[in-house]
């Protein structure tokens, strides 16, 4: 057996070689470790921030929509009580034959009721049992604030479908931001241990959290701007 003056045999000196090695690989991946993991924490930590502040405007826009929704229903609501109190009168003054009164009365409904209560005259509902009860049932009525109000329902809708899906993907990447934070504590522990296979067992953790992160976290919508 060969054995050097210093008493260290070929055999001891290989694995010393051989572990140097070893050492000087599991550093170079821990260092090139360590850099994409701080990179793709400050990343997913940037998007979870972006899609936090889409996901407050998506609700900031449905409230105001929510509150011109809800004043479209109320002008609506408002019109209705006009044509049914009008109609109301046209009714009484009718069925006591003051045709004059009832007349007054006609003239003064509002245009969007006007075509209902021609319509509805049509059916000859004082003779036709069948025909609608009032002018309200006809399809033609429909009120411009009532669409509006449900055109700023769909919108304030969508609004806060997009504000829940800003709010999951900032949970999903605030999730990323925790498990590459996780890679990174373990390629930074790695450098504090002795043993060799324990510093590839840990790197090797690390390393496939941080790919197996980087392939879910690619997975996910980009949001450069709000």
């Amino acid at each position: 057996m060969f054995a050097s003056p210093g008493g260290v045999t070929r055999a001891s000196y290989a694995g010393r070689v051989e572990r140097n090695r070893s050492e000087r690989w599991l550093e170079l991946v821990s260092t090139v470790l360590l850099a994409l993991a701080t990179v793709a924490t400050a990343w997913a930590a940037y998007q979870s921030r972006q899609w936090t502040g889409e996901q407050a405007q998506g609700y900031s826009h449905a409230t105001a929509t929510r509150i011109g929704e809800n004043r479209s229903a109320a002008l609506a609501n408002r019109q209705v009580q006009i044509d049914v109190a009008t109609f109301i009168q046209w009714i009484d003054a009718h069925q006591h034959n003051d045709e004059a009164l009832a007349g007054f009365y006609r003239a003064r409904f509002r245009d969007e009721f006007k075509p209902a209560f021609a319509a509805w005259l049509a059916e000859k509902p004082f003779t036709n049992h069948a025909a609608p009860p009032t002018p309200f049932a006809m399809p033609v009525y429909r009120l411009k604030a009532t669409s509006e109000a449900e055109r700023l329902e769909s919108t304030a809708a969508a609004d806060s479908d997009r504000a829940k899906s800003a709010n999951q993907n900032a949970d999903n990447y605030m999730l990323a931001v925790v498990l590459f934070a996780s890679s990174l504590f373990f390629a930074g522990i790695s450098v504090k241990l002795h043993s060799v296979r324990a510093r590839a067992a840990i790197l090797g953790l690390g390393c496939v959290l941080f790919l197996g992160t980087l392939i879910w976290a690619l997975t996910l919508p980009v949001q450069l701007a709000t």
